[in-house]
């Protein structure tokens, strides 16, 4: 029995040895298969992105959950915001950070349209296309003591005055102006005649709605979900194709005899002037960010679609995202 003990007691710490050795060959790589890489990439630098629109707002929100995954993976990183024009502002300073792989920016559909809009110096041809990230749709409002009920209500209206019916939304070009336009057109109105308060975030749009300056708003999902939770706001439509999971009561405008729709996308870029490796790198540490429970869990609460696109795919995607914002523009005459 005694002899057994001695060979147990000689047996366990060489066995505990090896269970630690397994458990540091299998755990080690774990750390991040990435972020070892993208490391090397930042050189000990931490990485920044840059938000281009006042805080609250998709890009914001897009560039803080991105802050959140990516801490799971290369540690903390900083957000900034850099507001204006449709994010051409952020854009015009973003250009500055040739070669330059600690600098991302947040970007997406509003940014291709004012780019357009605003007749900018600069577009995302001059930056290097990463990824897309997710899809978000557009919800119509209204005041809760608003008179109109419905968008049949809605769309009388827009057929009888259309300049009488003030749209508030986002950046002159974006997403919501090109939405206000397609429903103008929809409804036999002259799109080039609309009535659109552009603002640079979320809390100013919705400002101007309830202090009665504008008639309706458009706004992203995620933007204006916790106002009609609350009640201050009521939806009317949906851009959708299908209803939305978090709008189940809320009919798309094709249901209401509408016959448009639209969605947004978000991305996030580099640089122009980075070296093809810190490209690919950079874009698995943007992969495997969209891997991490952090970001699955911020797709499910703000109500994104996953969008994932990158490498050259997501290049040519942004190549005809241009050329169809610029027509688009065009035929409802907003370019």
């Amino acid at each position: 029995m005694e002899h057994a003990r001695r060979r147990a007691r000689q047996w366990l710490p060489a066995a505990v040895a090896v269970l630690a050795t397994v458990a540091i060959v299998v755990t080690a790589p774990d750390e991040s298969h990435a972020g070892s890489t993208a490391r090397d990439v930042l050189d000990d630098q931490q990485l920044r992105i840059m938000a281009p629109a006042s805080p609250g707002g998709g890009w914001d929100q897009t560039s803080r959950e991105m802050q959140a995954g990516l801490r799971e993976l290369i540690g903390r990183t900083e957000v900034y915001n850099v507001s204006g024009a449709g994010g051409t502002i952020g854009l015009s300073q973003f250009v500055r950070f040739d070669g330059d792989p600690t600098q991302l920016m947040a970007t997406g559909l509003i940014m291709v349209g004012a780019v357009v809009a605003n007749n900018a110096e600069h577009s995302l041809n001059d930056t290097t296309p990463l990824a897309r990230l997710t899809t978000d749709y557009q919800v119509i409002v209204v005041p809760a003591d608003s008179e109109l009920t419905d968008m049949a209500g809605l769309s009388e209206a827009m057929r009888t005055d259309l300049p009488a019916v003030s749209i508030a939304g986002g950046s002159a070009g974006g997403a919501e102006h090109i939405l206000a336009g397609l429903m103008a057109k929809a409804v036999g109105a002259d799109p080039a005649r609309v009535s659109y308060v552009a603002h640079s975030g979320g809390g100013e749009m919705l400002s101007t709605l309830l202090s009665g300056r504008s008639t309706i708003a458009i706004s992203g999902l995620s933007e204006i979900l916790p106002q009609i939770e609350a009640g201050s706001v009521r939806a009317l439509a949906v851009s959708s194709p299908d209803r939305l999971d978090a709008l189940p009561d809320v009919p798309t405008l094709r249901e209401t005899g509408m016959d448009v729709e639209l969605q947004n996308w978000r991305g996030v870029v580099a640089p122009a002037g980075i070296s093809d490796e810190q490209e690919r790198v950079l874009e698995e540490l943007i992969l495997d960010m969209t891997e991490t429970e952090s970001w699955r869990n911020a797709l499910e609460a703000r109500g994104w679609g996953d969008a994932t696109l990158a490498g050259e795919e997501f290049e040519d995607f942004v190549r005809s995202e241009q050329d169809r914002v610029a027509q688009v523009l065009a035929e409802i005459g907003l370019g």
